[in-house]
């Protein structure tokens, strides 16, 4: 029998750090308000996919003599590991936390923890305790030219449904590195998967994000949303899009730690998955309820 696993799945900008893109941009001289607000804009308005229409203008942008400059692959690594700083409360050791919660439940369980982003995979996979704590980051990659060095295509591009994508991956215990685009969509009976569905936590903050608060709700997982409170229209849009239509268990500030709200509830979860895959593995049942939304 395969060791269970419970896998916390995650949004980046917005949800566990700071916009990684924005920042970028920004470091790299570049008028942020000018770039979303007019050269991004225009492209959506011809009927262009958001993030296909911010990774055309990035890549528009580089080169000897152009705003970005010239931004090599490596640069993107650099920039990630300036990046720590950026990380919302809590994040840090939040794998650690919910490791040792389940174990303590059940010994045999790991807990692995995903970013799923449509920022920057180089930028976001190399904010050093992302990378010492997750298993995988998935997002947006780009070809280097051979003559130059230079950022110049896109590879991949990680858009609201593509989230989705790696979520099955995940699922289905399909390596992050494999070659082959198709392997997701290969038939393997739930019974198989590596990572079942009600063994998953998804946060996320954005529209982007719902396509995966909606599969992992609906197929026995758990999904929060996050917002920022100090904005009317964060707080709108998660009243209107997330909590009004049931996407998610629950809306919170982006804070992980054990006494926050989000950090509290994500570690509910973890208690409660652990003590159902313990009850099913040893047939051992704990009567302990585990609340999964705040207290009226």
């Amino acid at each position: 029998m395969t060791k269970p696993i419970i896998a916390l799945v995650t949004d980046c900008d917005d949800t566990v750090a700071g916009d990684t893109t924005t920042k970028f941009l920004s470091h790299r001289g570049i008028d942020t308000a000018k770039f979303w607000g007019t050269e991004v804009k225009e492209l959506l308005a011809r009927g262009w996919d958001p993030s296909l229409a911010y990774l055309k203008r990035l890549i528009a942008n580089v080169g000897k003599g152009k705003p970005l400059g010239e931004v090599t692959n490596q640069v993107l690594r650099d920039f990630g590991a300036s990046l720590e700083d950026s990380l919302y409360p809590g994040v840090a050791t939040l794998r650690a936390d919910l490791q040792s919660i389940a174990a303590e439940i059940y010994p045999e369980i790991t807990v692995e923890f995903y970013v799923i982003s449509g920022g920057m995979k180089l930028v976001v996979e190399n904010i050093p305790s992302l990378k010492a704590t997750c298993n995988a980051v998935y997002g947006c990659e780009f070809e280097q030219d051979p003559t130059t060095g230079l950022i110049c295509d896109l590879m991949r591009c990680v858009t609201f449904t593509e989230k989705t994508r790696y979520i099955f991956e995940i699922n289905k215990g399909i390596s992050p590195n494999n070659m082959n685009p198709y392997a997701v969509n290969t038939d393997q009976p739930e019974n198989e998967r590596r990572v079942p569905f009600k063994n998953m936590i998804y946060v996320g903050d954005g529209l982007t994000d719902i396509p995966s608060f909606s599969l992992v709700k609906a197929r026995g997982g758990v999904s929060f949303g996050v917002f920022n409170p100090g904005q009317e229209a964060s707080a709108q849009r998660a009243l209107v899009e997330f909590l009004s239509t049931d996407r998610v268990a629950s809306m919170h500030s982006p804070k992980y730690g054990k006494t926050d709200d989000l950090g509290a509830l994500i570690r509910a979860a973890v208690t409660r998955m652990a003590k159902r895959i313990k009850a099913e593995r040893t047939g051992v049942t704990d009567t302990g309820a585990v609340r999964l939304t705040p207290a009226d």
